[in-house]
């Protein structure tokens, strides 16, 4: 009697033991992997409550074969990312281009974090002074616009330390627009889609745009008749353009911030 009861108990014990090496080897705990990996596999109980094969990889969350502790043993880690640079200069002087800004990626995501953000910034801008400082030619062209947000940051002294002119708002009819203007998808392209015939908008004439011999910008219209239907392109893409009717001259800009701009 004696050594049975001595079996039963040995066995009990081999019992428990495999189920607490099982528990120690089962799930996903020190197995979790980056992106979709076959290997990264075990048998336990998936997350859908079946036994048998599991994955602690990242992809497995949408493959719904996660091992059921996945989301303990493996946490999401969100992606991380330094601060923006300082914007790039034009990427041609003298003529209406683009501006860059990057950030670079300080920690990948990980468990099924969802994927960083955009690394580059563009906006339109337009240098007045070449490569060799020498000042640009002045231009008898359409208007060049970009979104007032763009604008924002300019200096209010020239090199040498004297204020600048605060400049003056030019008020506008929209006549046209190209269909180009709706179907950019660039982030810096968005603020176009609020182009509309129809609407009055306000454009700010400021330095370094405003010409310091003339104290205009180009294609503003100072010197065209009230109702003079003019040519407008938006820096940042050459194909959105079209026309304006001047309405008038005013101190500062009263329009929405949609319908705000300012001369490059």
């Amino acid at each position: 009697m004696g050594s049975v009861v001595e079996f039963i108990c040995s066995l009990l014990v081999l019992i428990s033991s495999l189920e607490v090496n099982h528990l120690a080897a089962g799930g996903c705990s020190r197995k979790c992997c980056h992106g979709r990996d076959l290997s990264c596999i075990t048998t336990d109980w998936r997350m859908d409550r079946v036994w048998g094969t599991c994955y602690c990889d990242d992809g497995c969350a949408k493959t719904k074969d996660c091992c059921f502790d996945y989301f303990t043993e493996c946490p999401a880690q969100d992606c991380a990312v330094s601060e923006w640079t300082y914007w790039s200069g034009c990427a041609k002087p003298c003529e209406p281009s683009v501006r860059v800004r990057v950030r670079h990626i300080e920690q990948q995501p990980k468990n099924g974090a969802k994927p960083c953000p955009s690394l580059i910034q563009q906006a339109g801008c337009r240098e007045y002074r070449d490569h060799q400082g020498v000042q640009c030619g002045l231009n008898t062209g359409p208007a060049f616009i970009t979104s007032m947000e763009f604008g924002k940051g300019r200096p209010i002294h020239d090199s040498y330390g004297t204020p600048l002119d605060t400049g003056f708002c030019m008020e506008f009819t929209l006549e046209s627009r190209t269909a180009h203007c709706t179907v950019e998808s660039r982030p810096h392209t968005h603020w176009m889609r609020y182009i509309t015939e129809g609407f009055k908008v306000c454009v700010a004439c400021q330095p370094p745009a405003m010409r310091n011999n003339s104290g205009s910008c180009q294609g503003d219209g100072q010197e065209s008749h009230n109702e003079a239907v003019l040519h407008w392109q938006a820096v940042g893409n050459p194909r959105c353009t079209g026309t304006w009717k001047k309405v008038q001259r005013t101190q500062l800009c009263d329009c929405p911030p949609q319908h705000s701009f300012i001369f490059i």
